[in-house]
């Protein structure tokens, strides 16, 4: 640089009124600020929609609110019935499966190793429907959780 140059970006600094010298701002306060600008408009904005999302739950007039959180009582209620349902039976079919294995001279270790087994061959698709005796709708089902299901047979 030329030192006329550096006259030309020469700053007189002014005095605070108490006579003391001012610190300069950080090279990177400009950089530092937007980006703190930056992050209050985000967070402003998504409060912005938690304030709208509210509003619009607000708007409803409480008997929608209410309707809605006793149909959702209900819907909880019947999956529980049904989850209640589900487990009864593979506790009865369980049942049924030791007690036809015993007389076979099939142990419960093998019989729980069978299941496993057909319900791997079922998640993997090597036997999709057991010979017939998964209905169609089952098959559904267990498509859209098979994610899940697979982390339970490992």
């Amino acid at each position: 640089m030329s030192p006329s140059s550096d006259l030309t970006h020469l700053t007189i600094a002014q005095l605070n009124p108490d006579g003391s010298v001012p610190v300069p701002p950080a090279p990177d306060a400009e950089a530092n600020a937007a980006a703190e600008a930056l992050q209050r408009e985000a967070q402003f904005e998504a409060l912005k929609a938690q304030v709208e999302a509210l509003q619009e739950i607000l708007a409803k007039p409480l008997n929608d609110i209410l309707a809605e959180h006793d149909k959702f009582k209900e819907m909880a209620a019947a999956w529980d019935s049904f989850g209640a349902m589900w487990m009864l039976s593979q506790r009865a079919m369980r049942r049924v499966a030791l007690d036809l294995a015993a007389p076979q001279g099939v142990s419960e270790a093998e019989v729980v190793a069978r299941a496993l087994a057909y319900a791997n061959q079922v998640l993997n698709t090597e036997d999709e429907d057991l010979g017939g005796s998964i209905a169609p709708a089952q098959l559904a089902h267990i498509a859209r959780h098979k994610a899940f299901l697979r982390k339970q047979f490992r």
